[in-house]
């Protein structure tokens, strides 16, 4: 038996790999996509198995954007629901509410799943954007493909960022967004890609699969971790208490969140891009402070424990000089990982095994029925 399926394959995957300190989509190292490319780039990477082309991107990008609106009856339940609700619910709630709007949503033929995708993927973050507004009181920006600066085309990132805050944005916030869009699409058999193949292996529709997607990343253990790294920043409260504040809280043998990973001996090659966003962007907003609590905090575990910071740790003070709040951030992180998780659905659906592994049984062996008199 393997505790918590650790060190067990259970799949074939051209996806994405991890080996050593190395993540790949298709072959291809982080680096060099984090470097290079865009998120829609990375999409038609992750569901066509190759870059795309100019014509192919392009089209990409517009269905993209054409999508990226909230269905009429998801928005009338996203205005009722409770406005400290937390996010990754009124996700996977809308998860399951989109598939009840969507023309293709029984129809699990590979056709009708590769309409659906970027239909899925635009109302995701529609739906994460429209329900932050809400709760701000303020109105969800309802027509799709706004974002763009003045002589640009839109692009994911600035319509997501636009959608979100109501304000175009900065060329450093809209890269922002973008790269941290494209380091968080895949990265291989976690925790939430299986859990979308498991309920695809039943042959369960997409949203279905996708719903129990949501509700695994939810978990503090895989993605809620950058919203506990901003809150311990929070708490920490300035550069001069970091270091009494990380010596009291080993003294006490309690995890610090955002370092060391499961996968990752050697340290995650996601995080110094994030890193470098997060100094960028500290500087832009004037909020330098959250950076150079992180990097001191890095410095101080890795000459202690020898511990390095994973995805989650920089992508918290990202996320929050972009005016992001915390409960959000796992939110975003599933705006991303749908596509990554999509890509994984299409080959669940393209060669189907039912997953039904079994359990090693500890119970009693001879048990037998009492009489309600004699229990």
């Amino acid at each position: 038996m393997h505790s918590g399926l650790a060190g067990v394959t259970s799949h074939r995957s051209s996806v994405s790999s991890i080996i050593g300190t190395t993540l790949t989509y298709r072959g291809i190292n982080i680096d060099e996509i984090a470097e290079n490319g865009s998120f829609e780039e990375v999409v038609g990477l992750l569901w066509n198995g190759f870059l795309p082309r100019k014509e192919p991107l392009e089209e990409l990008k517009a269905s993209l954007l054409r999508e990226f609106k909230v269905p009429d009856g998801v928005l009338t339940v996203l205005r009722g629901l409770p406005r400290d609700g937390d996010p990754m619910r009124v996700l996977q709630a809308s998860m399951a509410l989109m598939g009840l709007y969507d023309p293709d949503s029984q129809d699990n033929s590979p056709e009708a799943n590769r309409r659906k995708a970027p239909r899925i993927t635009a109302q995701l973050s529609a739906v994460t954007c429209a329900f932050h507004r809400i709760r701000s009181g303020k109105e969800p920006i309802l027509s799709s493909g706004n974002g763009a600066a003045a002589g640009k085309k839109p692009t994911f990132a600035a319509t997501f960022f636009h959608h979100l805050n109501g304000r175009m944005p900065e060329p450093v916030e809209e890269n922002a967004i973008d790269k941290a869009l494209l380091l968080h699409a895949d990265h291989e058999l976690n925790a939430s890609t299986f859990s979308a193949r498991v309920t695809a292996s039943t042959l369960s529709d997409m949203h279905s699969s996708l719903a129990a997607a949501i509700g695994t990343l939810k978990g503090p253990l895989h993605g809620g971790a950058n919203r506990a790294v901003m809150e311990t920043l929070q708490k920490i409260g300035s550069l001069e208490k970091v270091e009494p504040w990380l010596t009291e809280t080993l003294a006490q043998k309690e995890k610090v969140m955002g370092f060391g990973h499961r996968v990752y001996k050697d340290g995650d090659p996601r995080a110094k891009h994030l890193k470098e966003l997060s100094k960028k962007l500290g500087e832009l907003t004037k909020q330098p402070h959250w950076f150079q609590m992180s990097d001191k905090l890095e410095s101080l575990l890795k000459e202690r424990k020898g511990l390095l910071p994973n995805v989650d740790f920089y992508s918290a003070s990202t996320y929050y000089c972009l005016g992001i709040p915390p409960d959000l951030y796992t939110a975003i992180f599933a705006c991303s990982r749908v596509t990554g998780w999509i890509a994984h659905l299409f080959e669940q659906y393209a060669d189907n095994d039912l997953i039904r592994p079994r359990a090693l049984y500890t119970g009693p062996q001879e048990a037998h029925w009492v009489p309600m008199e004699k229990r």
